[in-house]
């Protein structure tokens, strides 16, 4: 898996280099890394490294990961997320809500983003447990001052309780069907806020 994340941030940037519309139109970049890659030792050297090269502003790179990666190797990945922050890089918690301690940990960590878990997003019109826990997570995130993204958006229906309950963004089938990063597109990611006001 370190080897597959390598190359998809070294293959992504040099897309974004080379492609002057794409990256232009790109607001943020957001690029998963899997569990096992937090661990990799070098990892934050060659992201740096790869964001020198291709000159990208680090500023549009998002970098996604579970909450599950995260509490097998709190340290590690704090450490991580403080180094490319302070370089400008920022850090999405995703599918936020599947762990059990999800709450406890989420103070010590330099979050931009909670991605909220879609498992809770896909029945926010049907079950009143699933609308009460994304307006958890939606509430905690905003007092912390962190934007939220529910995931698995649908349909209109999803996005327009997403909208009420105050949710920043909002990411699924509903918005975009998933494209090539070389196709036209204006975002995969709605702006909940400009939906509603």
């Amino acid at each position: 898996m370190p080897a597959l994340d390598r190359w998809v941030i070294s293959h992504t940037l040099e897309q974004l280099a080379h492609d002057n519309q794409l990256r232009d139109s790109t607001g943020m970049c957001a690029i998963n890394l899997s569990g096992i890659t937090l661990s990799d030792e070098g990892l934050f050297d060659f992201i740096l490294d790869q964001i020198t090269r291709w000159r990208i502003d680090p500023q549009i790179l998002c970098f996604e990961i579970t909450e599950t990666a995260v509490i097998s190797d709190l340290t590690n990945t704090r450490r991580l997320m403080d180094s490319l922050q302070y370089h400008g890089c920022r850090f999405a918690l995703d599918d936020f809500g599947s762990g059990l301690s999800s709450f406890s940990y989420l103070k010590e960590l330099p979050v931009d983003y909670l991605k909220i878990d879609g498992n809770f997003v896909r029945r926010v019109c049907e079950d009143p447990v699933d609308l009460a826990m994304v307006s958890s997570i939606n509430h905690v995130g905003h007092v912390m001052g962190i934007k939220t993204i529910a995931e698995f958006v649908e349909d209109m229906e999803i996005f327009k309780k997403l909208a009420v309950i105050g949710v920043d963004y909002a990411q699924g089938y509903g918005i975009e069907v998933p494209l090539p990063l070389d196709s036209p597109f204006d975002s995969d990611v709605a702006d909940l806020r400009k939906s509603n006001g």
